[in-house]
C-alpha cells in the first residue's frame, strides 16, 4: 500500500495559463451542521498496551504515535472510546483530513446511486458532466475514477501540490478538470489521482442538483449522528474538492468509520447502501490494496488515509475504529500504520474482559504494496 504525500501543496508557486483567478489568496469552506440526534460515544478509557513488529523491528503504539508527530488519537470498541488523547489540540480541534476525504466522496457518490439519481458507476462521467467530453475523462467509467485506474496522466507528487495550491489562489477547478489528457488506457494501470475526485464530487452535484457539501450533510453528516460542526473547502467557485479539506474533529471522524463499521447504519438506520461499503472494500483489479476510495489492508481491515499522518481505520474482524490525526505530520507512515492499527485492534479485543492483562499484544506486519 503507497500513497503519496505532497506536503508542499499550499507554498508551491503556480501559473496556469487561460485560467483567471479571483481574489481568493486561501482555501475557502462551507459548513457542515451537525445532527440534532448524535450517534452517542460512551468514554470508557482502559489501559492498552501494544507492540508489533514492522520491517524485522519491534515498536511500541506510543514511539509511533511520537515518531509520526500525532495530534489526535482515538480507539474506538464499538461505541465505547477506549483510548483518547491530544498533544497540541483537543477534543473541539477540527483536524484537516486530507484525502479521508475522498473515503467521505466515495460515500457520496455511493447514496447517489442508491437513490437512483446516477444510472450506474459502469456510466462514462462525461454522460453527467458534459464539460469532460472533450478532456481525457471521456467515456472513462465513473468506477475507474473510484479505483483510481481513470487513465488520466497524472503525478500525485507534482500535480497534486498544483491542484491545491489553484484551488487556495481561487481558480476554478472545473477548467482544470477539462483540460486533463489521457495518458493510457483507462483500467489498466493505478495512479493516484487527487483530480479524479474532485470529478466525483461535481459529479454528486451534478446528478443530485444540490451542491455537494449540501448533499453530504443531508445524506451523511446529520444522518450519521456527528455531533459537531464541520467544513468542507472548496475553489471558491461553488465547487467543493471532494479530495482533502474536511476540517472536523475526531469523534466525527470516528463516527464515519463506525458508519462503515456497521455497514453503512448509523443508529439502526441505513445512510450508506451496505452493498456500497461492500463494494467500496472489496479489492480493485489494478491495485488489490485499494478499493472504491478507501485502501485496504490484510483480512478485511481498511482505511481512509491523508498526507502527514491522517487515517480511520477499521477492523470489520475486532469491531474496532481507529482515528489518528496530525497537523504537521512526519515521515510518510500509512504501511506501518495500518500495522500498528491492527495491534491496537488486537490489543482491544484482548482487553474486553479483562482476560490476560499484564501482557501485551503483538503483532507482526509485512510491507504493504500495490
Amino acid at each position: 500500500m503507497r500513497i503519496t504525500h505532497y506536503a508542499a501543496a499550499l507554498t508551491l508557486a503556480l501559473s496556469i495559463p487561460g485560467m483567471t483567478a479571483t481574489a481568493a489568496s486561501a482555501e475557502t469552506t462551507d459548513v457542515l451542521s451537525p445532527s440534532a440526534h448524535p450517534v452517542e460515544l460512551r468514554t470508557a478509557p482502559r489501559k492498552l498496551s501494544v507492540t508489533y513488529t514492522y520491517q524485522g523491528q519491534e515498536h511500541t503504539l506510543e514511539d509511533f504515535l511520537t515518531r509520526t508527530k500525532t495530534n489526535g488519537f482515538l480507539v474506538l470498541d464499538g461505541q465505547d472510546i477506549v483510548a483518547e488523547r491530544y498533544s497540541g489540540a483537543s477534543r473541539a480541534t477540527r483536524f484537516q483530513s486530507w484525502s479521508m476525504a475522498k473515503s467521505f466522496t466515495s460515500a457520496a457518490v455511493g447514496i447517489a446511486l442508491g437513490e437512483g439519481r446516477i444510472s450506474s458507476v459502469d456510466d462514462p462521467v462525461d454522460k453527467y458532466l458534459p464539460e469532460l467530453a472533450g478532456s481525457g475523462y471521456a467515456g472513462v467509467p465513473i468506477r475507474e475514477l473510484l479505483r483510481m485506474s481513470s487513465g488520466i496522466d497524472w503525478d500525485e507528487a507534482t500535480d497534486a501540490p498544483r491542484l491545491q495550491a489553484a484551488a487556495n489562489k481561487g481558480y476554478p477547478i472545473t477548467e482544470m478538470a477539462a483540460r486533463q489528457k489521457r495518458g493510457w488506457d483507462w483500467g489498466t494501470r493505478f495512479e493516484y489521482t487527487s483530480m479524479n475526485s474532485f470529478v466525483l464530487a461535481r459529479l454528486v452535484t451534478k446528478a443530485t442538483g444540490v451542491p455537494y457539501h449540501t448533499y453530504v450533510q443531508r445524506k451523511i453528516w446529520q444522518p450519521a449522528g456527528m455531533e459537531s460542526t464541520a467544513t468542507v473547502g472548496n475553489d471558491s467557485h461553488g465547487d467543493s474538492l471532494g479530495y482533502c479539506c474536511y476540517y472536523a474533529t475526531d469523534r466525527d471522524y470516528a463516527r464515519f468509520g463506525l458508519l462503515y463499521l456497521h455497514g453503512g447504519q448509523a443508529d439502526g438506520r441505513q445512510v450508506v447502501p451496505a452493498s456500497w461499503v461492500r463494494a467500496s472494500t472489496a479489492p480493485s483489479p489494478a491495485n488489490p490494496r485499494y478499493g472504491l476510495h478507501w485502501w485496504l489492508g490484510e483480512g478485511r481491515d481498511f482505511m481512509a488515509a491523508g498526507l502527514g499522518g491522517q487515517y480511520i481505520y477499521v477492523s470489520p474482524e475486532h469491531g474496532v475504529v481507529v482515528v489518528k490525526s496530525a497537523t504537521a505530520g512526519g515521515r510518510p507512515d500509512q504501511e506501518e500504520a495500518l500495522v500498528a492499527f491492527h495491534a491496537v485492534a488486537a490489543e482491544v479485543v484482548r482487553t474486553r474482559s479483562g482476560a490476560g492483562r499484564g501482557h501485551t499484544s503483538q503483532v507482526t506486519g509485512r510491507l504493504l504494496t500495490p
